[in-house]
């Protein structure tokens, strides 16, 4: 089979056109065999530098998360200010629209009250201010004339004893 090649090659390589095509093939085996050692070279370069390049990768890598995780923080911290300051407003219009159904309740329910004749909190304390008024008058006329209330029941007793007296007289043939 070898030899049969050979012929081949030796009958093309004996006509023009087998000229041109084996130099066609010279040169394709040519660039063939320098591509071949470019790429080992290429290789051994990488060998060679591969730990260089890796070690300079790793360091780019460090640098770029560190960078990376910074302005990660600072949206976080942006986004934090942000929701506080969101919850804030809601919660402060929370209280006011609960501020607002608590005093509505509360003017229902005293309306309520009202219309069944139950007196409200602010009549029952003026009635107990009143009440109070009142007992300290009575305290203070009380310890002022304690003499004035025994000669005015001695004075009231002796009209109350005449009467009962004069209808004893009066009343008392008529019965017999």
């Amino acid at each position: 089979m070898v030899k049969k090649l050979k012929a081949m090659a030796d009958k093309k390589a004996a006509s023009p056109a087998g000229l041109f095509d084996s130099a066609i093939a010279g040169t394709v085996k040519d660039s063939a065999q320098q591509i071949w050692l470019a790429g080992l070279g290429a290789f051994s370069k990488a060998q060679e530098e591969g730990g260089k390049v890796f070690e300079a990768l790793v360091k780019e890598g460090t640098s770029l998360q560190r960078k990376t995780q910074s302005v990660a923080e600072e949206k976080l911290g942006e986004v934090t200010s942000r929701m506080t300051g969101m919850a804030s407003e809601v919660q402060a219009k929370a209280g006011q629209h609960w501020d607002k159904l608590e005093s509505i309740f509360e003017e229902r329910t005293a309306k309520a009250l009202g219309k069944l004749g139950v007196p409200a909190a602010k009549d029952v304390d003026a009635l107990v201010a009143r009440i109070d008024a009142l007992a300290a008058q009575v305290a203070k006329l009380s310890k002022a004339a304690p003499a004035k209330t025994v000669a005015a029941k001695t004075a009231a007793a002796k009209p109350a004893a005449k009467k009962t007296a004069a209808a004893k007289r009066t009343g008392g043939g008529k019965g017999g």
